[in-house]
């Protein structure tokens, strides 16, 4: 016998006393083929009558994309990793030939696992000096991946992946046993789809939008090279760093020579595919709303991720949910129209700077069905950039005191629709609808007419010598907003002109709380303690048809738009 093979068979002997798989195979590899074949079907039949449900059920995390009302301009998309799952039709042949030339000649030649191979590298690794050879095919790669991402716990990942022969045993005889299940081309395209390629992509979809700005079917043989051999160490063969660049060039005309040698591709077309210079996009796919497509927009797609958070139809806690959004692969068509949003963000801006003070908010929901259409205010929906944080404090004494840094001109802040912190704003003559409303449900005409004077002295009960009060009493007593609006006024006028003294001498006479009533039966909700204690009591609050109340934009648009649908109250919705 000679030496060498000596060592083989001593190498393999030792294997086999620890009890290692790589021994087992080692030592088949000097039977006949056929003992080989045995062995394979041994293992795979004794270990696994089926595959376990983590290998043919579960999904690896996918992108979501939200949409505008169209169906097709694209608002922001969402994701925990960046990924599309797409069928192998779908990937360009040269990607499907380079990641076997980069990963696994034999492909599909083995059975799951390559016996020759495994053999190889365990002759290799024993040898002092040599550079360690793997052995794991495609098959088995994907198995350990397919593992991970199935698992539950944080110990189960580090099983799937630890270094040791008791793992690599259950994945050469998962790859076994997946070999028979599935076709040599639903197993590729399985690993194509879940592979990590750095950058923050996964998969071959995310892999080709970020490094080459195109879909997989459209890669060529230099860019499915590139990518393929991205895979065995993303971080050291980035191309869209300085130190990976030029690794990430030798490691793709690596692949294309592999190309060659499984008859992929001729001498000629390896050698015109190296000569062309590699050019990287290396643009990580926007994730969250903090970086929508156009600025304006993620005020809405925060809407919308609140909302979601809060239908538990879509799991049985706000993190289930979040993480069904981030990893659920949805395509969600909102209600955001993208010309009412344009029109929006437009008027909200109109003649105030970046950087000012003053906050603009608009929104518009549709009648009768609650569909939020717009909402716009003009400030930028992001994050302080770490490299020039915004300097500005708080317009709100209270927190300029602190030296509280202001919400212009970015913020993340639910400003329009309400959320933390933000109870709304004070409505102004908005409210004086509901006034009108409670009148129109108690009798009273449209024409119903009032002599609104200069200055009304209500019944309601003020501070006493406040500014609301009148002179030398407890009675609260509001102005016009000039001397002309006084005068004969019915319903129709007192409103076009917003009357005050009209309103509150109508308040009055209808009863405060039966405006306050229809209020809140049109949608308004008092999100502060101080106007949730008024409502309980509103013969105590004259100044509500004046809009002292905390609302939100939203919430008030859908109140007229309750109104426009002839009382027909629609919950407001992002989703269409």
């Amino acid at each position: 016998m000679r030496k060498r093979d000596h060592n083989v068979l001593t190498n393999a002997a030792s294997l086999l006393i620890c009890g290692l798989l790589a021994g087992v195979v080692v030592a088949a590899a000097a039977f006949p083929a056929v003992a080989m074949t045995g062995l394979a079907a041994k293992a795979g039949s004794e270990t696994f009558g089926a595959l376990p449900k983590e290998l043919t059920v579960a999904r690896s995390p996918q992108m979501t994309k939200l949409l505008a009302s169209d169906g097709k301009t694209v608002l922001a998309t969402m994701y925990d990793e960046n990924r599309k799952d797409v069928k192998l039709k779908d990937i360009s042949p040269h990607m499907q030939k380079s990641i076997i030339a980069a990963e696994d000649h034999d492909f599909y030649k083995h059975n799951g696992v390559d016996l020759n191979g495994v053999a190889r590298a365990f002759v290799n690794n024993q040898s002092a000096g040599s550079s360690r050879q793997g052995a794991s095919t495609l098959t088995m790669q994907y198995v350990r991946l397919a593992i991970s991402y199935s698992a539950t716990h944080p110990a189960d990942v580090v099983a799937a992946t630890e270094d040791t022969s008791a793992r690599k045993l259950r994945e050469m005889s998962l790859a076994l046993q997946i070999d028979k299940e599935l076709s040599k081309d639903e197993i590729l395209e399985r690993y194509l789809n879940i592979a990590a390629f750095g950058n923050g992509a996964y998969g071959i979809w995310a892999a080709s939008q970020v490094y080459f700005n195109k879909p997989p079917s459209k890669l060529d043989i230099q860019e499915s090279a590139m990518l393929a051999g991205m895979v065995k160490a993303p971080t050291a063969f980035d191309p869209t760093t300085p130190a990976g660049y030029p690794e990430a060039v030798g490691r793709r005309d690596y692949v294309i020579d592999n190309m060659v040698q499984i008859g992929a591709i001729t001498q000629q077309e390896a050698d015109a595919a190296k000569k062309i210079k590699l050019v990287v996009k290396g643009k990580r796919t926007p994730n969250g709303c903090t970086q929508t497509t156009t600025r304006s927009w993620g005020f809405f797609c925060d809407y919308l991720y609140r909302w979601w958070l809060q239908q538990e139809t879509f799991g049985a806690t706000s993190y289930d949910r979040e993480r069904r959004l981030k990893s659920g692969g949805y395509t969600i068509i909102s209600t955001l129209d993208v010309q009412a949003q344009k029109a929006a963000d437009k008027a909200v801006r109109k003649n105030l700077g970046e950087s000012s003070k003053a906050a603009r908010m608009v929104a518009a929901v549709e009648p009768g069905t609650g569909r939020v259409r717009a909402v716009a205010v003009n400030r930028n929906f992001k994050l302080d950039d770490p490299d020039d944080p915004q300097n500005k404090i708080s317009s709100d004494p209270a927190k300029a005191k602190k030296k509280i840094r202001g919400n212009y001109p970015n913020t993340v802040n639910p400003l329009i629709t309400g959320g933390p912190g933000i109870a709304g704003y004070q409505a102004g003559s908005t409210f004086k609808i509901f006034t009108l409303v409670a009148a129109l449900e108690k009798g009273y005409p449209l024409s119903y007419p009032i002599n609104a004077q200069p200055v009304f002295k209500s019944n309601y009960p003020v501070e006493f010598n406040s500014p609301a009060a009148c002179p030398g009493t407890n009675k609260y007593c509001p102005k016009n907003a000039n001397a002309s609006m006084a005068g004969m006024h019915n319903m129709w006028s007192g409103f076009g002109f917003s009357v005050n003294t009209f309103f509150i001498d109508l308040q009055q006479r209808v009863g405060a709380e039966n405006v306050v009533k229809a209020a809140q039966k049109l949608g308004i909700s008092f999100r502060s303690s101080s106007d949730a204690q008024l409502a309980a009591n509103p013969h105590q609050w004259g100044a509500f048809s004046l809009g002292v109340s905390q609302t939100t934009p939203l919430e008030l648009a859908n109140a007229y738009a309750t109104l426009g649908a002839d009382g027909k109250y629609c919950e407001p919705i992002p989703v269409q």
